[in-house]
Formats: C-alpha cells, sequence, structure tokens
C-alpha cells in the first residue's frame, strides 16, 4: 500500500468531514462511521472521490463498510480495483 495514496485519502477527509489538516486527528484504521466522522450521505461522497479523484470506479456490491470505512480499508480497496 502506498503511502501517498493513504496521504491523499486522509488529507480528503481531514479536509472535508474534520476541517482540519492535522494528520493526528484520524488515524489510518479509524472507523470512519463508528467515529462519527462520516453519515451514509458522507459514504456516497467519499465514493465519488475514489471514483473521480482516484479513478476506481465502485461497484454497488462494493459499497460496504469493510471496504470503506477507515482511509486503510479505503486504500486496500482502490489498490485492489486498480
Amino acid at each position: 500500500m502506498t503511502t501517498s495514496l493513504q496521504d491523499q485519502i486522509r488529507a480528503f477527509i481531514l479536509e472535508n468531514y474534520l476541517f482540519s489538516n492535522d494528520v493526528s486527528a484520524l488515524g489510518l484504521d479509524d472507523s470512519l462511521l463508528g467515529r462519527g466522522i462520516v453519515d451514509s450521505t458522507g459514504m456516497l461522497e467519499i465514493i465519488y472521490f475514489i471514483e473521480e479523484q482516484l479513478g476506481v470506479k465502485v461497484a454497488d456490491q462494493d459499497m460496504i463498510p469493510d471496504n470503506l470505512d477507515s482511509v486503510n480499508r479505503i486504500a486496500k480497496y482502490v489498490e485492489s480495483k486498480r
């Protein structure tokens, strides 16, 4: 897993949901849903980010927390689809 991919994902979440640039505010394995960082609408925005900025189409059956609930899970999912 590339650090730059993780950094790009974390920066998007920090900027759009935590309104911060402090990387210590979001651990790579922190649950986005569990911590209340995003809700269902936020997940749709993250999916849009993955598709538009990272160039990976997210299939309907892949829209599950196992793939999208943390920076590391998103990065792992994106890398598996590239």
